[in-house]
């Protein structure tokens, strides 16, 4: 009965919701979104700059999170070359200092904080020739305004970063009266055409107060309030906007310091200053402001202009915009056709006559459909990760963030469970079911940040070693069953596994390398390609009419394992390698193919531990050792139980050791030798009861066909900030926004996946006439984007 309710319902659901459904949905989601997001950044401006100076709130205890955009956590190295030649002053009184403080231990964290604490203090680093002082004026008095005049005269040199403020001590030192509140306007009325001469030429930020722990304060500062404080504030921001008729005040207001100490200042010691915490927060937001424009970081996308076009995403506009328009013709034309043909009424009979039959869509219309709807699946995916219309945010882990969507999910994927078409040992319908729960982790892996959490990272480095596990496995059983080397079926996986991260190379204007699993899965393809093919050819079915061939395959492999070792332990020898040219167009990140040699050789041995396996179980079955028939255990029961009880026993034991761990770089250098254990037990624990190859879960199976287009397209539309921040499509509802853009993704991502199976077909014709004409064009094709390539990078240097 539940399994009659469970069919009913689903075949109810899919009558009124199905994938195209689902799609037409998500386009009016992105296109109603997109239109918010534009109304929205027209209505209240589009200068990230201003949300991350007045803006944010705390994810946790201590990590800040602008609105709308992410804050880079800037290293000594990345300080300094920003800093180079620069003088940054700081002028106030001891709020201003602690901040002036935490801005130099970003560039120095051994800089002390000692000395007299009531005069001036200088920082200088000679090597980076960066200049940072800090000028005791507690007072907005004649004293500061006489500071800041002498820089607003042409002889003398400016600073290139102002950061003024002070009120506290008129309050203390007037005991809060009501005429010290207007001489602060007066003096500050006085100051502000300065500020303003000097922030056209230097940045000038005006810190305003923070609110205090009344609680805390001494007796002597009693008559610092929190209201006196506001006003205080209200003072400067209408005096200091107001400075300048008929336009916007270049003088910046930092207004985000009283956001942060609302949520702090209960942790201060004396209730008027801010723990060391929330003062290295303000620090890092003015760093922010001032370097992200320069040396334009990733994950700090805060006061980043748009990155200019370059010419190759000119012409792929260009490209997918005459797709757009060459298909809309198409299907106007075609549309007409089809209204002059429609089937018309005989007069006498009253019967309909059908003039023609429909004639099947033609290659063009299919290319030209395809390339229109790759088109606007790129304008989304430029408009999220590159043309800063969609907000981002900075991940944030905590444990519920990653458990909880794990069992969820978990819960989905045992409800929808089906009967296997076979029983055999990683069926089709297993691997894809296998593919599927493996992506969906790594997914939520991606999207809480749980790579700071290293029992955690281990076990995901397992699930990625057994995509390529996998891989391995199924393209040698491929090449050892069928026995097909020809160039169709080479082209047809390359063609499948490239396509869609080529295209983004070209959009989104990042190397081949940043992508680095279909780099990775591609180089090992070729290697099991060339190992198998090259002479003697040795397939099952010549292996089966003498056992000698076994043996010239078992040291193929070997070969291959010395191979495998000698790239691992030759690092010079690989990137010899893969720095020639043109390889080095596309394994080169950051200039060096130092990230490809470590994510090659983080999984070195799995391809060679998958083909082996393949070759072990194929074996195996053709000798009939296994019982693969429905309902039956993979062996006899005693060895199926004892095999049972080492999987179980070695799967916890990785975990247990994964979870002792002590740093990444010690489990990194064991993972490819070990990583194998985890991957075989899950196998055989899967497999050896005959229950459990009889069934497989259709939820996970579904993402399973659309494993790959999922892990490519999460780089920029479901993360952002090329994966290091969270896509924000509704903002103030996390919640809301991640299923929103969770659906929009996974819809996307099941469309590119039809495009490129579409294209497939086209593009890689199974006459090898005709295919060798399509690969000359498409070698061509990359001759011009390596040209292209290279005159940019020329352009850029």
């Amino acid at each position: 009965m539940a399994a009659l309710a469970y069919n009913m319902g689903k075949r109810e659901i899919n009558h009124y919701f199905s994938v195209r459904s689902a799609k037409v949905l998500a386009l009016v989601a992105v296109l109603l979104l997109a239109a918010c997001h534009l109304a929205s950044r027209r209505y209240r401006g589009n200068d990230s700059c201003e949300y991350l100076l007045s803006s944010g709130r705390f994810l946790g205890e201590k990590v800040w999170q602008p609105h709308s955009c992410m804050m880079h956590k800037y290293k000594i190295s990345e300080a300094k070359n920003c800093l180079v030649d620069k003088h940054i002053a700081f002028i106030g009184d001891s709020r201003i200092r602690q901040l002036f403080y935490s801005f130099v231990k970003i560039i120095n964290p051994q800089f002390k904080e000692e000395g007299n604490k009531h005069e001036n203090i200088p920082f200088e680093d000679k090597v980076a020739s960066v200049k940072v002082d800090f000028l005791w004026h507690p007072e907005v008095n004649g004293s500061m305004k006489q500071c800041i005049k002498v820089w607003t005269e042409d002889s003398i040199a400016k600073p290139h970063v102002i950061v003024a403020g002070a009120a506290t001590w008129s309050i203390k030192i007037h005991n809060g009266s009501n005429e010290a509140l207007s001489q602060y306007k007066m003096n500050i009325t006085s100051i502000a055409p300065l500020l303003e001469k000097l922030a056209k030429t230097s940045d000038v930020y005006w810190v305003l107060q923070d609110p205090v722990y009344e609680d805390l304060l001494s007796e002597n500062r009693k008559m610092i309030t929190n209201e006196k404080i506001d006003a205080y504030n209200e003072a400067a921001v209408s005096i200091l906007n107001s400075s300048t008729r008929n336009s916007k005040s270049n003088v910046k207001m930092f207004s985000v310091s009283k956001l942060i100490a609302q949520e702090t200042i209960m942790e201060s010691l004396d209730g008027l200053h801010l723990p060391e915490s929330s003062r290295e927060t303000s620090a890092m937001i003015l760093m922010n402001v001032y370097c992200n424009k320069i040396l334009k970081p990733v994950d700090g996308s805060c006061c980043q202009p748009r990155p200019p076009l370059t010419l190759i995403q000119k012409l792929a506009a260009c490209f997918f915009t005459l797709s757009i328009i060459g298909y809309l013709i198409f299907y106007i034309i075609h549309r007409n056709a089809h209204r002059k043909n429609k089937p018309c009424t005989d007069l006498e009979s009253g019967e309909e006559k059908k003039n023609i039959i429909n004639a099947p869509v033609s290659p063009l219309e299919t290319l030209l459909q395809s390339f229109c709807k790759l088109g606007l699946i790129m304008a989304y995916f430029y408009m999220c990760d590159r043309a800063n219309l969609f907000m981002k945010e900075n991940k944030f882990y905590t444990h519920s963030s990653f458990f909880i969507p794990i069992i969820y999910i978990l819960v989905l994927g045992v409800f929808y469970n089906e009967n296997t078409k076979e029983t055999k040992v990683l069926n089709r319908e297993q691997t894809d079911e296998w593919k599927g729960w493996m992506q969906l982790v790594i997914l939520i892996y991606h999207i809480s940040g749980a790579s700071t959490f290293l029992p955690v990272y281990m076990h995901i480095r397992v699930l990625v070693a057994a995509y390529l596990f996998q891989t391995g496995y199924g393209h040698f059983s491929y090449f050892w069953i069928k026995g097909d080397f020809g160039i169709h079926r080479v082209c047809q996986v390359l063609f499948r596994l490239n396509f869609l991260v080529v295209v983004l190379c070209i959009v989104m204007d990042r190397p081949y390398q940043f992508y680095y699993f279909v780099p990775l899965v591609t180089v090992w393809f070729i290697i099991i390609y060339v190992t198998l093919a090259l002479w003697p050819q040795i397939i099952q079915k010549k292996a089966n009419g003498n056992c000698f061939w076994h043996f010239g395959l078992l040291l193929k492999l070997a070969f291959l394992l010395l191979f495998i070792c000698f790239l691992a332990y030759s690092q010079g020898a690989f990137e010899k390698i893969f720095s020639l040219w043109p390889l080095s167009k596309c394994f080169e990140l950051k200039g060096n193919v130092y990230e490809w040699w470590f994510r090659w050789r983080l999984d070195r041995y799995v391809f060679f531990h998958g083909m082996l396996f393949a070759f072990i179980y194929l074996a195996l079955q053709k000798r009939q050792v296994l019982s693969e028939g429905k309902g039956e255990p993979l062996f006899s029961n005693k060895i199926s139980n004892f095999l049972l009880f080492i999987s179980v026993v070695s799967f916890l034991t990785y975990s247990i050791w994964a979870s002792s761990c002590k740093n990444k770089a010690e489990c990194n250098e064991l993972h490819p030798s070990v990583s194998v254990v985890q991957i075989l037990a899950f196998i055989l624990i899967r497999n050896i009861p005959g229950y459990a190859r009889s069934v497989y879960s259709s939820f996970f199976a579904w993402f399973g066909k659309i494993s790959l287009e999922l892990f490519i397209c999460q780089y920029h539309i479901w993360l952002a900030a090329d994966t290091r921040g969270i896509l924000v499509l509704i903002p103030g509802n996390p919640m809301l926004n991640i299923i929103v853009s969770t659906f929009i993704f996974v819809c996307v991502a099941h469309e590119i996946s039809q495009i490129t199976n579409d294209l497939a077909q086209i593009i890689i014709p199974k006459d090898n006439s005709s295919l060798l004409k399509r690969l000359a064009c498409i070698a061509a094709f990359f001759c011009g984007l390596l040209i292209l390539s290279s005159i940019q990078d020329k352009s850029r240097d």
